[in-house]
């Protein structure tokens, strides 16, 4: 055995590139080398912005022989009528390198066949590695490809150089050009001489001697601390810490190859500006890190990361502080400029912004969340009418805002700053901040009652408009992100624990659009199956029982948390033992009756004492059962019908169902019927295995 290198030497990678393209890179090759039956130890793999590595520990130095049997002609075509071989069974053998002598006969499921087995010598990896490395280059998929010069492949970046060896040894290997070798490249600045690489084993050291730390594990650790020494080297910052955004050391952690910190600051006056302008300003354009006192307040300060020693800590430190101070010169001029009029102010400036070429404008969209909101507020929270109607016209002007347009992610944050400044009331500020949550999977939820409400105002609109229009996500195509949406909705309603048809809030969006969209039942079927598969794959994939999911929703679908509730009564239940006789009993049931659609049960014509029996069960249940149900207390309920568990059993060893008396027949017919539609206001359990 003996270890692996490949290093793929490029120009600067973005930084978001890296870490998806390393996992590809892992897991193509473990994919391959197996599929070569290769047997190894770790694979890890590296980079930087200027390298993707991969080291292969304990990689075998051969495969194994193995016997391969390959199926031939059937004896039909194989033999002749003397039983000698036929010329199509010689050719077949001649073809694979053997004699037919060495075939042999073999049933199948499809007849008798000839079989050739023979012993395939293993291949030595040397040979196997250029073919395998060549097709790990050809397999990276990047959000972003590009040819460069005259060359036919595509990389993120133009490859610059290649390192292939596996032990001491060099792989031959080439890429429009560029040879593989043994030399690597050091940090850019620090030590641009080759690097003439030894092996796997000292690939990271020898990097490192030359300034570059390869691995991003290591690599991120040495960011953290080199922003925690800049600020506890920093005259004054006694106590101060960062505010560490952890998407933010990513980046950073990918555009350096040896992170060095430096601590600047900027002029107090910038304070004015709201925090998140700030640290929007520096987190976004400059890869800065905020400071923040004991208290959590902003300081005036900053830690940038840069990618070479610094020798002149203060004139690295000025250079960081003019370019941000041009930024936030920009970012406060623009606050200025907005607060000169109230957002109310342009409320009918909406007008010059689309929300969808065919659903209107913005001001179009902003009426009807004022309405829909209301909507809401009426059903879910009537004391926040008023203040939903007044959040929703509001919601949607920062848009408008030099601010915004300097920086979009602003949207909302702004709306809010500018509505406190305004004299608005702050349930309603922070509801325009919040309506945007959660901006994506797993992040947080509005945390107020105004908030979830033009949350989901907002949404809602933009589902049904959408649909309206015939613009449903079609596979992997989804440029509206209504999938994001319908999730984001569920998990609002979820979270707030509302009571909601949303059925009807989709009739009445779809309404408010007029002759925009077509309104019709069609539509609106449409969005509710959208949503209930949002739900449903939500659910399976938080790792809720998919079965009980089906068994619910199978029923119908539309107030998410009476949904929920079901779900989480038939998963509870479902290894109570009584309740898994019962679900293939209730299975047997639902054969049965198939589409009988019910009737009274008529006491004089329950015969047998197994029939008797159930009906007074089932009556007493359903008697007892019901207000749960009304209350959905569906987990004792459940419990409550698993009492019928043996009378149904006892019914079914005891009655015929189908007998020739017509009456008789019907009435054990409404008696099945009667037993499933109760089980039925909770979920179809006949879809729920059981072992």
């Amino acid at each position: 055995m003996a270890d692996l290198l490949f290093e793929i030497g490029t120009e600067e990678l973005p930084a978001g590139f890296i870490l998806p393209a390393l996992e590809q890179f892992q897991q193509n090759f473990i994919r391959k080398a197996e599929e070569l039956q290769l047997t190894f130890g770790q694979v890890k793999v590296a980079g930087t912005a200027r390298r993707l590595a991969l080291i292969v520990h304990d990689l075998v130095e051969r495969q194994p022989d193995r016997l391969e049997e390959l199926m031939g002609p059937s004896t039909k075509a194989g033999l002749d009528a003397d039983g000698a071989f036929s010329k199509a069974a010689q050719g077949f053998a001649r073809s694979k390198g053997a004699q037919a002598s060495d075939l042999r006969i073999v049933k199948t499921t499809k007849g008798e066949y000839l079989l050739l087995v023979r012993e395939v010598a293993g291949v030595q990896t040397s040979e196997l590695l250029p073919d395998l490395l060549r097709g790990l280059l050809a397999e990276f998929s990047f959000a972003k490809s590009m040819k460069w010069g005259s060359n036919s492949n595509t990389f993120a970046r133009p490859v610059q150089w290649l390192v292939a060896l596996y032990g001491a040894e060099g792989i031959n290997l080439s890429l429009d050009g560029i040879i593989s070798s043994q030399s690597s490249r050091g940090h850019r600045f620090m030590a641009p001489a080759l690097i003439q690489t030894q092996s796997a084993a000292s690939y990271e050291q020898q990097l490192e001697a030359a300034h570059v730390l390869v691995d991003p594990v290591r690599r991120r650790q040495r960011v953290l601390e080199e922003i925690e020494r800049a600020v506890a080297e920093t005259p004054g910052l006694s106590g101060a810490h960062l505010a560490l955004d952890e998407a933010l050391v990513d980046t950073v952690t990918n555009l350096v190859e040896c992170p060095f910190g430096v601590c600047g600051a900027f002029d107090e006056r910038f304070l004015e500006l709201p925090d998140e302008v700030l640290i929007t300003s520096m987190r976004e354009h400059q890869k800065y890190f905020p400071v923040l006192d004991t208290h959590g307040k902003l300081l005036p300060f900053f830690v940038a990361v840069n990618n070479t020693r610094v020798t002149d800590i203060a004139l690295t430190r000025t250079g960081h502080e003019r370019v941000l101070r041009a930024r936030l010169e920009d970012a406060l001029f623009f606050f200025g400029a907005d607060r000169q009029r109230r957002l109310d102010d342009r409320f009918s400036d909406l007008v010059g912004i689309i929300f969808q070429a065919r659903l209107g404008t913005m001001l179009e969209k902003s009426e009807r969340l004022i309405k829909l909101a209301a909507l809401l507020a009426e059903k879910l929270a009537p004391q926040y009418i008023d203040a939903a109607r007044r959040a929703a016209r509001l919601c949607k002007i920062d848009l408008l805002t030099n601010m915004v347009g300097e920086f979009p992610t602003l949207q909302g944050d702004m709306g809010a700053a500018y509505a406190l400044g305004d004299g608005e009331n702050a349930e309603v500020a922070l509801a325009i901040r919040e309506h945007y949550l959660p901006k994506r999977a797993g992040s947080a939820l509005p945390a107020s009652t105004l908030g979830a409400l033009i949350g989901l105002a907002d949404r809602l609109d933009t589902l049904v408009g959408c649909f309206g229009i015939g613009q449903q996500p079609t596979g992997t195509t989804d440029p509206f992100g209504l999938r994001r949406l319908a999730l984001a909705l569920l998990h609002i309603v979820g979270d707030r624990g509302y009571s909601l048809s949303l059925r009807e809030m989709v009739y009445k969006a779809l309404a408010l659009y007029g002759n925009k969209v077509d309104g019709s039942a069609v539509t609106v079927d449409a969005v509710m199956a959208f949503i209930q598969g949002r739900f449903v794959n939500d659910a399976v994939a938080s790792g809720i029982d998919q079965e009980a999911v089906e068994a619910v929703c199978s029923l119908g679908f539309d107030d998410v948390n009476d949904c929920k509730k079901k779900v989480d009564a038939l998963a509870a239940m479902r290894n109570d033992e009584s309740f898994a006789v019962l679900a293939a009993a209730f299975k047997r049931i639902r054969n049965i009756i198939k589409d009988h659609q019910g009737g009274e049960v008529v006491s004089a014509f329950l015969v047998e004492e197994a029939e008797r029996k159930l009906a007074d069960v089932y009556s007493n249940i359903a008697t007892m059962v019901q207000p749960l149900l009304a209350s959905k207390e569906y987990g004792q309920a459940l419990a409550g019908m698993l009492a019928l568990k043996e009378p149904v059993d006892l019914f079914f060893e005891s009655v015929m169902v189908m007998v020739d008396d017509e009456q008789i027949r019907t009435n054990r017919l409404n008696l099945l019927t009667a037993i499933s539609q109760l089980f039925l206001q909770i979920g179809d359990i006949s879809k729920m295995t059981v072992s």
